[in-house]
């Protein structure tokens, strides 16, 4: 198990399989500490994320930021040599708490421990995405902070434009894939006529 769960639920570069692992990684984590930490912060802002998008959306989004956030840690590992592996949610998920923020930048947030000091949504995504970028510049191991970084850019990216220019362009891309497989169910493709 370990060497299915190294080369396909990790994310490399250098690795033989770079494509299932760019949205398999996500869903594996170190420790059960980093999975607790990463869907403590997803459960946080999924409701404010699913009744801004809906739930479709928001599952195309989420999967789609684990693949994008995976590729710009790839470009990352590549420029700098470094290429150890990375695993986790955190991509995605900063996906999701930039997308929140970036509707509600005022909107009141705070920390689990200390929940007596509040800061908007908008201050926390300039201190994270700040964090992040300093990490990056300067070779922090700590988090894949170029992941993190292409999370919350795609995030910010998504809810101001990618919502008119993808979601609501969608139909003549679904409209042709129905009629790609009704196509194929013609002559005899084996998929499953409605």
């Amino acid at each position: 198990m370990r060497r299915i769960m190294f080369t396909y639920f990790t994310s490399n570069p250098s690795s033989k399989a770079l494509c299932s692992p760019m949205l398999l990684s996500t869903f594996s984590h170190f420790s059960l500490f980093h999975m607790a930490a990463n869907m403590y912060v997803l459960w946080s802002f999924s409701s404010s994320i699913v009744s801004l998008l809906g739930c479709e959306q928001f599952i195309a989004v989420y999967l789609s930021a684990g693949v994008i956030s995976t590729f710009v840690s790839y470009v990352a590992k590549m420029a700098t040599g470094r290429f150890e592996p990375s695993l986790g949610a955190s991509g995605a998920i900063m996906t999701v708490l930039a997308a929140v923020c970036t509707k509600m930048p005022e909107a009141k947030l705070a920390i689990i421990l200390l929940p007596m000091f509040t800061f908007t949504a908008g201050s926390a995504l300039k201190a994270i995405i700040a964090f992040d970028t300093a990490g990056l510049a300067l070779g922090w191991r700590l988090f894949d902070h170029a992941a993190h970084l292409g999370g919350a850019l795609f995030g910010m990216w998504y809810v101001t434009y990618g919502h008119e220019l993808i979601w609501k362009n969608r139909e003549p891309l679904v409209k042709a894939w129905h009629e790609l497989r009704t196509k194929n169910t013609g002559k005899g493709g084996g998929g499953r006529s409605n």
